[in-house]
C-alpha cells in the first residue's frame, strides 16, 4: 500500500540504528550516554562561561558560544532517540516526528558548517588587520554574520524538507540508520526522486565547496601574513590562536568528506553509520574540549567557578 504526499501522516518508519549487532546494544548505549552526558555540561558550561567572564565579550567567544549552542542543539536532535532505540524494543517513529527531526538537525549542521566559515574570517581579520580589527568585527557585522549562517541553514533545510513532504512512501518502512537521514528517505520513496536528490547534490556541493574555499583563502592570507613578519613569537602566536579552530575544522570537514566518499552499497551502511555518529555525537562532544584546554581566559573562569562552587559547598556544611 502506498501513501500519497498528502496522506504522508499516517505513515511509520523504523529505525534500524545499531540492531543488527545486539550485543554491543548496552556498550554502546554506556559510551553515548557519557559522551552526550559531556557534550551538554561541556557545551551549555561553554555557553555560560562565555557570559560570565568580560574578557571573553569578544568577537571571537561570541561565535564560540553560538557554535556551542549549535552543537549542543543537533546533538540532542539525534542522541535522545538513538539512547532510547538502542535499549527499546519499539524502534518507530512516525512520519511527523521523522521530518521535524530532519528538519532541525539539517538547520543545525549547515549552520555549524557557516559559522566555522565566519570564525576563519574573524581569525582573518585578527592576524592580517589587527590594528582595524575592532572597526571590521564590529557587533552588527558579527550579528549579521551569525544571523546569516542560521538563515541559510533554515533555507536549507526548509527546501529539502518541503522536497521530501511531497512524495510518496509505503505505509511502513525500514531506515536503515539511527536517525531520519536525507538520502535514507529518498531510498524509501515510490515517487519520482530525481527533484529531491538534485536538490541535495546542488546543496551540499554549494555549503561544501563554498565553506572549504573560503577557509583554505583565509588560511592562505594568515600564512602569507606570518610568513611576512619573519617572526618566530608572532607565529607562535598566530599558531596559538588558529589552532583550536583548524582542529575544529579538520575533524567536522574530515568527517564530512569521508562520507561523501563512501561508496553506496549495503557493505557500506556500517561505515555511513559509523561516520554519521562521528558529526552527529563525537563532534559535539570534542569542540568544547578543543577550544577549552587550549584556552588560559576560559580555564581560569572554569576554576573560578569551581572554586566558588565549592566555597559555597563548604559554607553550607559548616
Amino acid at each position: 500500500m502506498l501513501l500519497s504526499g498528502r496522506n504522508n501522516s499516517e505513515m511509520i518508519f523504523t529505525l534500524l540504528g545499531f540492531s543488527d549487532y545486539p550485543e554491543l546494544k548496552v556498550p554502546l548505549f554506556l559510551v553515548f550516554l557519557i559522551i552526550y552526558s559531556i557534550i551538554v555540561v561541556g557545551n551549555i558550561g561553554m555557553i555560560l562561561v562565555i557570559r560570565i567572564n568580560p574578557k571573553l565579550h569578544t568577537p571571537m567567544y561570541f561565535f564560540l558560544s553560538h557554535l556551542s549552542f549549535v552543537d549542543f542543539c543537533y546533538s540532542s536532535i539525534i542522541t535522545p532517540k538513538m539512547l532510547v532505540n538502542l535499549v527499546a524494543k519499539d524502534r518507530t517513529i512516525s512520519f511527523r516526528e521523522c521530518i521535524v527531526q530532519y528538519f532541525l538537525f539539517c538547520i543545525f549542521v549547515v549552520t555549524e558548517a557557516f559559522l566555522l566559515v565566519v570564525m576563519a574570517y574573524d581569525r582573518f581579520v585578527a592576524i592580517c588587520n589587527p590594528l582595524l580589527y575592532t572597526v571590521v568585527m564590529s557587533q552588527k557585522l558579527c550579528f549579521t554574520l551569525v544571523m546569516g549562517s542560521y538563515t541559510w541553514g533554515f533555507t536549507c533545510s526548509l527546501t529539502l524538507t518541503c522536497s521530501t513532504v511531497q512524495l510518496s512512501f509505503h505505509t511502513v518502512n525500514i531506515i536503515d540508520h539511527f536517525f531520519c537521514e536525507f538520502s535514507s528517505l529518498l531510498a524509501l520513496s515510490s515517487s519520482d526522486t530525481r527533484i529531491s536528490q538534485l536538490l541535495l547534490f546542488v546543496f551540499a556541493t554549494f555549503n561544501a565547496v563554498s565553506t572549504l574555499l573560503i577557509i583554505l583563502l583565509s588560511y592562505l592570507f594568515i600564512v602569507v601574513t606570518v610568513l611576512k613578519t619573519h617572526s618566530a613569537s608572532g607565529l607562535r602566536k598566530a599558531f596559538s590562536t588558529c589552532a583550536s579552530h583548524l582542529a575544529a575544522i579538520t575533524i567536522f570537514h574530515g568527517t564530512i568528506l569521508f562520507l561523501f566518499c563512501v561508496p553506496n552499497s549495503q557493505n557500506s551502511r556500517l561505515t555511513v553509520k559509523v561516520g554519521s555518529v562521528f558529526y552527529t555525537v563525537v563532534i559535539p562532544m570534542l569542540n568544547p574540549l578543543i577550544y577549552t584546554l587550549r584556552n588560559k581566559d576560559v580555564l581560569d573562569t572554569i576554576r573560578k567557578i569551581m572554586t566558588m562552587v565549592s566555597c559555597v559547598k563548604n559554607d553550607r556544611h559548616n
